[in-house]
């Protein structure tokens, strides 16, 4: 089988390759993310994933290299990104109370020998329910989510924010599609099954 590289130091993405039960790598992309809110988000992530998986041809001449990144939009179409703090997760999560928005993952598949690529996108919608501040700072001082897109964890008590949740794939929420990955994959002959 061909060496499988995850280009990220996500623990959560890391966490979702672990579900797949493939041999992989783990490595730190050396490309640099930067939020630029005047590109489609679609097209943003998909450029980020592959960025992050090209980061590391060089230093992986012969592997499938997977880059990932999240972006959300909230109610008001504005894109953005990790909150980075504790203060900035509490009011991005009472602002997003009661509205929809919509994470946008990117995934991208690097054949670093061949120089094939597919990179995909996935969208997943979320509406947060009414809360009280109380309640929000008892979740983020719980959680600390301040490394995640959209100040949660869906995976963790962040299911306990939501009013209702959308889309086909719960994962990418988290920040890796791996319907959509696993499909990619068995493009370059990697099959999980």
């Amino acid at each position: 089988m061909r060496s499988l590289v995850l280009a990220s130091t996500s623990p959560y993405r890391l966490q979702l390759m672990r579900q797949l039960e493939l041999t992989f790598q783990v490595a730190a992309p050396t490309y640099k993310e930067r939020l630029d809110p005047e590109i489609a988000p679609e097209l943003f992530v998909k450029h980020q994933a592959l960025q992050k998986a090209m980061s590391l041809r060089e230093r992986y001449p012969d592997a499938l290299i997977i880059g990932s990144d999240q972006v959300f939009v909230d109610a008001r179409q504005r894109m953005l990104g990790k909150p980075g703090g504790a203060e900035e997760a509490v009011a991005q999560l009472m602002e997003m109370q009661g509205r929809r928005h919509t994470f946008y993952t990117g995934v991208a598949l690097l054949d670093s020998l061949s120089g094939e690529q597919q990179v995909e996108f996935e969208t997943f919608s979320v509406v947060l329910r009414s809360l009280t501040e109380e309640q929000v700072r008892h979740y983020v001082s719980r959680e600390n989510p301040v490394d995640c897109a959209g100040s949660f964890k869906i995976e963790g008590l962040g299911i306990a924010l939501m009013e209702s949740m959308e889309g086909r794939d719960y994962t990418s929420l988290i920040g890796l599609p791996l319907i959509r990955l696993v499909e990619m994959l068995g493009h370059f002959g990697i099959h999980t099954l």
